[in-house]
């Protein structure tokens, strides 16, 4: 059993304690980080399908949350600007309440077959303006809302993480019978819907709401 001293020695809570346990940073991890998007940068964004767009509320309550489209969806305007479309979802805005309160985004965009992923940090706002919006429809349907990034960091990630986890490895595929449907967990957790109709109306959404 840890004692209280025991478990206060394992945690690390100040910058300096943990540069000394991690040791120091190697210079081309310092010298790779871009305040602008280069050319191999936006070559990289025009070729993702998917993102992940992470943010904090003003108290520091992080959210993650994917973002998906052909690839190329994200417009980089210019090298210093990306914007990206809002697509139809749930309405909860979980991100679009938190940059309200707190304006700091990161971006990590994938490439399916391409280990090494591209890091983008910045600020972001909120724009309904139709000149953004118009280009961005799909299947006569026009976002409402999109993200505007203020890029202030972007840099590539190492591949040893997707490498590691075999993501794009047809061989790691997970058989979609090992776990249950979307449908039958709503169900579950909700209690508010049987799972039929649950996953009735999920297939619907998909089939006739991805845009």
């Amino acid at each position: 059993m840890t004692t209280e001293r025991g478990a206060e020695d394992t945690i690390i809570a100040e910058p300096a304690e943990l540069r000394a346990h991690m040791g120091p940073v190697n210079p081309l991890a310092e010298r790779k980080v871009l305040d602008r998007l280069d050319g191999y940068c936006r070559d990289f964004i025009a070729l993702s399908p998917f993102l992940v767009l992470a943010t904090a509320d003003g108290e520091g309550r992080a959210d993650a949350s994917p973002r998906g489209d052909a690839p190329g969806f994200v417009e980089v305007i210019d090298e210093r600007t990306l914007f990206i479309p809002d697509r139809r979802g749930n309405n909860r805005v979980d991100s679009f309440g938190n940059l309200l309160a707190s304006p700091g985004v990161g971006l990590i965009f994938m490439v399916p077959g391409i280990a090494e992923t591209l890091r983008v940090n910045g600020r972001a706002t909120l724009t309904r303006d139709p000149d953004l919006l118009a280009p961005a429809t799909v299947q006569e349907r026009t976002p409402t809302l999109g993200l505007l990034v203020s890029v202030e960091e972007a840099f590539f990630h190492c591949g040893k993480a997707l490498i590691r986890s075999k993501l794009w490895d047809p061989a790691s595929r997970v058989e979609r019978s090992r776990f249950p449907s979307l449908g039958r967990i709503m169900a579950d957790q909700t209690k508010a819907v049987g799972v039929a109709e649950a996953e009735a109306n999920l297939e619907e959404a998909y089939r006739t709401r991805l845009y």
